[in-house]
């Protein structure tokens, strides 16, 4: 069968499996095996089913990934976002910009020791977003800002987005980590500057004095909050160690002194320290942090599978060779081609879990990078940036959904919000990182 006949048949079948809602990792892997046997015949699918599967997930490099989930759930079990943000509500002494920026800031330092974007979003809807709503912030503001603060961890290290493509694109996860960093902060200072250019638009739409005052008893029940009596010594133990985490993690892989996936360990150790250290464990403690990490890690595991068979048929298929013969002139402009994928990633993560679309489209960009000349180190922070902003987005905004479903909080009056969030964002974000591509090569340059 000919070559394009086969790609428009595969094609019609992935979207038909999509709009029936078919699981991402089942999606691929059906319309990957389908594509090689019609390209190749039984014999050439059966090499490939024998040795890709077991090929891919034994990699070393995704042990990665149920490590820093084991870490992620250490600290969510521990309920050390709780008092986290008891600090910085402490902090923030009540004022309304402050409270969101520092909301913001937790966000960014939870994705250094957490990794797990729906998980930090729910925690934060749950705790900030009644303490923003007290504050006079309106309903979707407040919820869009902690769904905001939640997605960070995708971007900041360690996040399984950055493990996922390091996997995929053959580059070292230790440098995607540091290559992230900076971009992660630019990210984090753009969702506050859009927080505090939306309250001062909107000062008319915030809550009075009085009626937040009416209404503060009520929304302190429902939060089930009391930052006041928490003793300073857990403050200082919350903050020591998280510092601690993160400095092991960042400073082990900086220096050289252990792997990435080390690293994931010595973190999930310290984090049970941690938890040890506050009172936590318990037997719920242990089965709740162990069945969530291997939920994760099993379905990040079967969504490799099929991707690997899958980008085996885009390979067989020529897709790659076929696009860049299409761009012709186009791709003597690196920048314009950059901005257009963006774009188009930016509408696709809006309907595609993230990590599908990376393994999805990487074995199709790639050949197009080195045709460029593009750094992939680059590209990868890029990508990974314009992931983040989609768990913002409609109608797949995870981390929206995280919020709103703990929050009580309309998603329709989310989304309207959260979708302005990610838009400026990601034009701000992704072109300061064309402008200025030291941003996200100069950590990775001091590397030793």
């Amino acid at each position: 069968m000919e070559e394009s006949t086969v790609i428009i048949i595969v094609l019609i079948l992935f979207l038909y499996m999509l709009l029936m809602g078919q699981y991402i990792s089942s999606v691929l892997l059906t319309v990957g095996i389908l594509g090689i046997y019609l390209l190749g015949g039984m014999q050439l699918l059966n090499g490939f089913i024998q040795n890709e599967p077991f090929n891919r997930v034994a990699s070393y490099t995704l042990t990665t990934v149920p490590l820093y989930m084991l870490m992620a759930q250490f600290i969510m079990q521990a309920g050390i976002v709780k008092d986290l943000y008891g600090l910085f509500y402490r902090l923030s002494r009540g004022r309304k910009g402050v409270l969101g920026v520092l909301t913001i800031l937790i966000g960014g330092l939870l994705g250094g020791v957490s990794g797990s974007g729906t998980a930090t979003s729910a925690a934060l809807g749950q705790i900030a977003v009644p303490e923003m709503q007290r504050r006079g912030y309106p309903d979707h503001l407040a919820g869009t800002i902690a769904a905001a603060a939640g997605s960070l961890s995708s971007i900041i290290p360690p996040s399984i987005f950055l493990i996922i493509y390091g996997v995929v694109a053959q580059i070292s996860i230790g440098q995607l980590f540091s290559a992230a960093l900076l971009p992660g902060i630019l990210l984090m200072v753009t969702f506050s500057g859009i927080t505090m250019v939306y309250l001062r638009m909107n000062r008319y739409k915030i809550q009075s004095t009085k009626a937040v005052a009416e209404t503060s008893a009520t929304l302190e029940s429902e939060a089930d909050l009391d930052f006041d009596h928490t003793p300073v010594s857990r403050y200082v133990v919350v903050v020591l160690a998280g510092l601690f985490i993160v400095a092991s993690i960042f400073g082990g892989i900086y220096t050289g002194i252990f792997t990435p996936t080390e690293a994931g360990a010595i973190g999930a150790f310290i984090a049970l320290l941690l938890a040890l250290l506050l009172g936590s464990v318990n037997k719920a403690f242990i089965i709740n942090s162990l069945t969530e990490t291997v939920k994760v890690s099993v379905m990040a595991m079967l969504i490799v599978v099929g991707a690997s068979l899958f980008s085996r048929f885009i390979s067989l298929s020529l897709i790659p060779r076929k696009i860049i013969a299409l761009l012709g002139g186009l791709m003597e402009s690196p920048i314009l081609i950059i901005v257009i994928l963006m774009a188009f990633y930016f509408f696709l993560f809006m309907f595609i879990e993230g990590v599908a679309v990376i393994l999805m489209t990487v074995p199709i960009i790639s050949p197009m990078l080195t045709e460029m000349s593009f750094d992939p180190l680059i590209f990868g922070i890029m990508l990974t940036i314009v992931c983040t902003l989609g768990m913002l987005t409609p109608p797949v905004g995870i981390s929206v959904y995280a919020v709103g479903s703990v929050s009580g909080i309309s998603i329709e009056k989310l989304f309207r919000t959260s979708t302005v969030f990610a838009a400026i964002a990601a034009v701000i974000v992704i072109f300061c990182l064309i402008l200025f591509p030291e941003i996200v090569t100069w950590l990775p340059s001091q590397m030793k």
